[in-house]
């Protein structure tokens, strides 16, 4: 495996870096259950090539079913509490440092079903428009069947029976 080709063509390097102080509120927060969602790098932050979030749950059991993506892999980055994962095969517990990949493809879920907060970092390659199925999810109520249908599939979730 070698490197990509070069992206950037300059010889002196730019000032590009971007902060983002630990304090930042949220960018979004689901009302019906208070899990807060940090946008920490989106696709159009990145060029197209990932996404980051920070995920703050609260001690009720949340998250989604397993499914899959057919353009994105998707990691896990335990920050603090256990989140329960599901691998593709199995439901497993992930502690504070754990990390969990999936690629593309890839039977996954989560769940939060320790009784206790949970944060964590997900990873999507290449950056996606996550943001906006994020904030629709808090929607799905709103939607009839074949909305919600067209919702899940322009957002590449697949579910599993």
């Amino acid at each position: 495996m070698t490197y990509p080709p070069p992206r950037y063509h300059g010889i002196t390097g730019e000032k590009s870096a971007l902060h983002r102080p630990a304090d930042t509120p949220p960018e979004f927060v689901y009302p019906n259950n208070g899990t807060r969602i940090h946008y920490l790098a989106t696709g159009p932050s990145t060029g197209g090539l990932f996404g980051l979030y920070r995920w703050e749950c609260g001690p009720g059991v949340t998250g989604p079913d397993p499914h899959f993506h057919r353009t994105i892999s998707e990691s896990f980055y335990i920050l603090s509490g256990v989140m329960t994962i599901y691998n593709g095969e199995k439901w497993i517990e992930a502690e504070p440092g754990d990390w969990v990949h999936v690629p593309i493809g890839g039977a996954h879920g989560f769940k939060n079903r320790s009784g206790a907060p949970v944060s964590m970092l997900l990873h999507f390659s290449p950056g996606a428009p996550r943001e906006s199925y994020f904030e629709g999810l808090a929607h799905l109520d709103e939607m009839t069947d074949e909305e919600r249908t067209e919702f899940y599939l322009k957002h590449d979730n697949i579910w599993l029976d």
